[in-house]
């Protein structure tokens, strides 16, 4: 009889750890799916609250009190901005401009050593879309260049349309791809 309780407390121990495992696996794929809460950027690629972005001036003028105000949206951007972009661009890169995706038209000044790029809400660019990893990608300086590394994620990183297999150097107004998101370095 000992033997047949002990068999069974064990049996129903093993299930449990089981669950737990099962219940584990799902919250890690559920976090990797759906990602953290997202940031938003403002226009001024600062961090916080689109309530936070101060209302624009009103015009003064009878004539321009008459238009309907638009909503404020941060300006588009071609790539690279309309300007001609010259081989030899020179100086450092000082901000990434997204040029396509959900946050086209951010700009977000290089001020640091390094950029994390990733759907986590600790990156420094947060791209939460389906084809993006939690911690996607890395951009380090290195003198006056920026190093572009992938992190090992599903799908991939493009630079100029070529897949990142190991740290490359970013030059000034090519296009890199993650996820449905593009961006340039910019002087």
């Amino acid at each position: 009889m000992t033997s047949e309780l002990t068999l069974a407390i064990m049996r129903i121990g093993f299930l449990l750890l089981l669950w737990f495992f099962i219940f584990a696996i799902v919250y890690a794929l559920r976090s990797d799916l759906f990602g953290a809460p997202v940031r938003k950027l403002r226009a001024d690629g600062q961090q916080g609250h689109p309530a936070a972005v101060p209302p624009t001036a009103t015009p003064q003028s009878p004539a321009a009190s008459t238009q309907v105000p638009s909503p404020a949206r941060p300006p588009v951007i071609t790539p690279s901005g309309g300007a001609l972009p010259s081989a030899g661009s020179s100086g450092p890169a000082r901000s990434l401009v997204i040029t396509s995706g959900v946050a086209t038209g951010t700009a977000i000044p290089l001020d640091e050593e390094f950029v994390t790029i990733g759907r986590s809400s600790d990156s420094t660019l947060v791209i939460v879309d389906e084809y993006t990893s939690t911690y996607h990608a890395r951009l380090a300086r290195s003198g006056d260049e920026w190093l572009l590394t992938d992190l090992d994620s599903t799908n991939g990183t493009l630079l100029n349309g070529e897949k990142v297999r190991k740290p490359v150097t970013v030059p000034h107004f090519t296009p890199v791809t993650i996820g449905t998101t593009t961006f340039e370095l910019r002087p």
